[in-house]
């Protein structure tokens, strides 16, 4: 760098920031423009969002859902609801009980309580496929009441949308008929636990010996 002995200096380069900012907005304005989809995509993309929102709405109105418990039942698919199921347990030392319906298998102790088991197999009319090893006992409980139902083979749980359940099926002209909260399309059969265990005719009442 020269030194300047006359102490001239030249005038310094001023900043346009008006058009800097002009800049700015035009390459903004790029970008955005250029993350837009073409008017085609957008379409597409804005109805397949409204299909899927109708999906939704129409989910919401078809009704609640209900959770049951999934099981095998005389060659047949059942269910009950588990806001009735107070829980699952094998079938071991039953303890039959003389002068009951064929449909009450007898009495079993389930940690304490009593309980008596139903054969709704018998009950229903239903073909009698013996007892086996993998028999369980599902417990149906309410506010008063609390009997145990003979099962084949537990499958498993699943829910269920109120709206989707056919009323009855034109097999379903036996007693079955009277205990049915509805049918899935799958011909799973979901027996209503309220209606059977207020059923008088299915209630056990076993006195101690004293």
């Amino acid at each position: 760098m020269t030194a300047n002995p006359s102490g001239y200096r030249e005038p310094r380069q001023t900043i346009d920031w008006e058009q800097i900012h002009r800049r700015l907005t035009a390459v903004r304005n790029a970008i955005d423009g250029a993350a837009a989809p073409p008017p085609a995509i957008l379409k597409k993309i804005l109805k397949e969002r409204a299909i899927a929102l109708a999906r939704e709405a129409k989910m919401e109105t078809a009704g609640s859902a209900i959770d049951v418990l999934e099981f095998d039942l005389a060659y047949e698919r059942y269910g009950f609801e588990l806001t009735y199921i107070r829980e699952v347990c094998p079938l071991v030392e039953l303890t039959p009980l003389p002068g009951m319906p064929d449909f009450v298998l007898g009495i079993v102790n389930v940690r304490g309580r009593i309980v008596s088991v139903i054969d709704i197999r018998n009950f229903f009319d239903l073909p009698d496929k013996g007892l086996s090893d993998l028999n369980k006992i599902v417990i149906l409980t309410s506010d008063t009441r609390e009997f145990g139902v003979l099962t084949d083979r537990i499958i498993c749980t699943r829910s269920l949308l109120t709206a989707t359940l056919q009323e009855s099926l034109p097999t379903l002209t036996d007693v079955r008929s009277q205990y049915l909260k509805g049918v899935t399309g799958e011909r799973l059969i979901v027996l209503d636990g309220g209606k059977i265990l207020r059923d008088e005719k299915l209630v056990v009442n076993v006195q101690p010996e004293r």
